[in-house]
């Protein structure tokens, strides 16, 4: 085989590497799970759902997303009007860290590197035990592009299960464990 075959070859290879690589970091966040809860998998598609609202909260600024049964309870008026969520209700919460945008007039806050992501679904039987919702942190690594359960270490600290954000959110029990309001639009 001539040289110009062979390097030919290697850089094919080469190609193909480091195509089947990013394929695999872009897939990766589809293999994680919280050790016997929610996996990243059950939220396909979040990227795409409605707008729930926004939120900035000391470095943090987030953006609440629902599926379409979530939005149409808020649309219904729950969980405000007394009334539980109904199953199959997800939303999801990105978090980046706030920066200020100098190039911008005004210098406003603007999303920078990406904390994690939490997911919230609702689904009685299967979350019984945690007033019918089942929550996930997914924190992100920056340096190699990939998520992890969050776990004791994470902002804020989570248990290794699908009730991580119970505690948290009793104190919204009379809303059915839902912080967030879907503002007038």
């Amino acid at each position: 085989m001539g040289r110009n075959k062979v390097s030919a070859i290697a850089i094919v290879a080469a190609s193909l590497a480091v195509v089947c690589g990013i394929a695999l970091a872009a897939q990766d966040r589809y293999t994680v799970q919280v050790p016997g809860g929610l996996a990243f998998s059950e939220f396909r598609g979040y990227e795409d759902w409605q707008v729930i609202a926004i939120s900035h909260n000391g470095d943090k600024l987030a953006l609440i997303v629902g599926n379409p049964t979530m939005i149409e309870a808020y649309k219904a008026g729950i969980p405000f009007n007394g009334k539980p969520v109904p199953d199959g209700a997800r939303m999801a919460k990105t978090h980046w860290t706030a920066k200020k945008d100098e190039a911008q007039p005004g210098d406003p806050v603007v999303p920078g590197p990406l904390h994690d992501i939490d997911f919230m679904v609702k689904d009685s039987k299967r979350f019984a035990d945690s007033g019918g919702w089942g929550w996930a942190q997914f924190d992100y690594d920056v340096a190699s592009e990939s998520f992890k359960p969050a776990d004791e270490n994470s902002s804020p600290p989570q248990e290794h299960d699908a009730k991580c954000g119970f505690a948290c959110h009793t104190i919204v029990a009379d809303r059915d464990y839902v912080f967030t309001a879907y503002p007038k639009r």
